[in-house]
């Protein structure tokens, strides 16, 4: 729905994967009062993009030129992050695949774009995921406090998602079940390997992924 603007309509925006999403949407519209003549669906991309490289990440070779549409996607095109899988899949790794492959989406594209994981936080009230609070999450100066996040520095964007979820030695940070896949399944490990060992390839194929992706049903 961030390809084409339908995520700031009902139903989609109610979807569950969808949960809090709608601060980002009424924070954008704002914006977009302000600049009428772009589209929302290249207002939702570009700042996609920007968030990552002003956290910290690579510069996304972004194309503009995206038309709105007012027809929702269904509900179940994004992944669970822990079972019971909505795809009837029994392991976390097949439902990835499930979930990307048919988007078009490689193994590679997988585990880059979980690697997005290094920002932001996970809030039980909205996903059913993770803690209420952690020690990183409790008290946040000018922001809104709790949630629980993949990574000790959650606002900075590097490859130490990877090491945290391979490492899995600190219980104040998230692991779901699709995040453990990419160490543990044979075809995704040994794109997660290169990414903790080498911050810059990491950055290389997550702005690829993330264009490919922000590109799928836009027209």
């Amino acid at each position: 729905g961030g390809a084409n603007g339908s995520i700031r309509f009902e139903p989609e925006i109610k979807h569950g994967a969808n949960a809090g999403l709608i601060n980002a949407v009424n924070m954008l519209e704002e914006v977009h009062k302000q600049v009428p003549e772009v589209t929302y669906a290249d207002l939702y991309q570009l700042a996609s993009a920007v968030s990552v490289e002003l956290a910290g990440g690579p510069k996304i070779p972004m194309k503009y030129g995206r038309v709105d549409t007012e027809e929702c996607a269904p509900e179940g095109n994004l992944p669970d992050g822990n079972p019971p899988f909505h795809t009837g899949c029994k392991s976390a790794e097949q439902h990835l695949r499930t979930i990307f492959h048919r988007m078009g989406l490689s193994n590679q594209d997988i585990v880059a774009l979980s690697g997005a994981h290094t920002v932001g936080r996970a809030f039980k009230d909205r996903s059913g995921e993770g803690k209420e609070s952690t020690k990183y999450t409790a008290n946040l100066e000018g922001m809104t406090p709790g949630g629980s996040s993949w990574t000790k520095e959650f606002l900075k964007f590097d490859n130490s998602y990877f090491v945290e979820i391979k490492e899995q030695s600190d219980p104040e940070l998230l692991v779901l079940s699709t995040d453990a896949a990419i160490f543990t399944d044979p075809e995704f490990s040994p794109y997660a390997e290169k990414y903790l060992a080498d911050q810059a390839a990491f950055f290389e194929d997550y702005a690829q992924a993330h264009m490919r992706l922000s590109e799928l049903g836009a027209k």
